[in-house]
């Protein structure tokens, strides 16, 4: 898939939470095909701290208006630098990069458990449509430390059941996503999953446990974006992966996670 270089025009900024924006963008030309779990990079402008471009998940493609949204947890100066843009504002951006999440074959409908903790949620709503989309049934597993943490619920809740965990309890069942009680009682073809990696290894561990196949898409610290700075590489059966250029999606089989 051809990676692209493109000044995008922010049309809403819209503030989701203390800690996380939703920027929607688009251009005067159709923006490129992009899959599930593929990320951009995108260049900060107005830090003196902040050099290298951001890589941030490729949260949703609404192609009837031709806009990607950009899920953006603020953590440092760059994301809090890219948070302030404005409707109108034009962002550098290099898209698509890295490796999506494998959809089932078209004439094939599954039935998806999707996981996920914190932002590790961002690629998961693009995911979830495609596979509607494609005729598969999307289930979604969402865990946070509190209620005001779960993001975008009524997006996902328009593709599919939604179920959800908090660490206090404030929403959903109380406890981790691997903790909860849908997991003893329904039985799914596929998982995907992306969050802290705590979290995706014991999902890895169930998904082995009961023989379902499994994509988690990691969430290593990426500099370059297309595998020459070699700062996300990832030890695999395949040997030393860089995640920004063979992922950031991968097969649990290919992971050295003890599972």
């Amino acid at each position: 898939m051809n990676k692209h270089i493109l000044d995008l025009t922010v049309v809403e900024n819209i503030k989701l939470h203390t800690n996380y924006v939703l920027l929607k963008m688009t251009h005067e030309l159709t923006l490129p095909p992009m899959m599930p779990g593929q990320f951009a990079e995108i260049k900060i402008d107005g830090s003196s701290t902040t050099f290298l471009r951001r890589p941030i998940s490729i949260n949703y493609v609404d192609k009837e208006k031709n806009e990607v949204w950009f899920l953006i947890q603020l953590v440092g100066d760059g994301t809090h630098q890219l948070s302030k843009v404005n409707k109108g504002d034009k962002v550098n951006i290099i898209l698509p990069l890295g490796k999506g999440f494998t959809l089932p074959q078209s004439n094939i409908h599954k039935k998806c458990l999707i996981i996920g903790g914190g932002v590790g949620i961002a690629p998961l709503l693009y995911l979830g449509e495609q596979l509607l989309v494609n005729g598969n049934q999307p289930v979604f597993l969402l865990g946070a430390r509190s209620k005001q943490d779960l993001l975008q619920l009524d997006n996902f809740q328009q593709l599919g059941l939604v179920y959800t965990t908090t660490e206090d309890g404030s929403c959903g069942e109380k406890g981790y996503v691997t903790q909860h009680s849908i997991l003893s009682h329904e039985r799914f073809d596929i998982i995907y999953s992306c969050g802290p990696k705590p979290m995706m290894v014991s999902v890895a561990k169930f998904a082995k446990a009961n023989h379902i196949e499994c994509e988690v898409s990691l969430e290593n610290k990426m500099a370059c974006g297309i595998g020459a700075c070699l700062c996300c590489v990832e030890n695999t059966n395949e040997g030393h992966l860089c995640v920004c250029k063979e992922g950031p999606v991968f097969n649990i089989k290919q992971l050295l996670w003890q599972i």
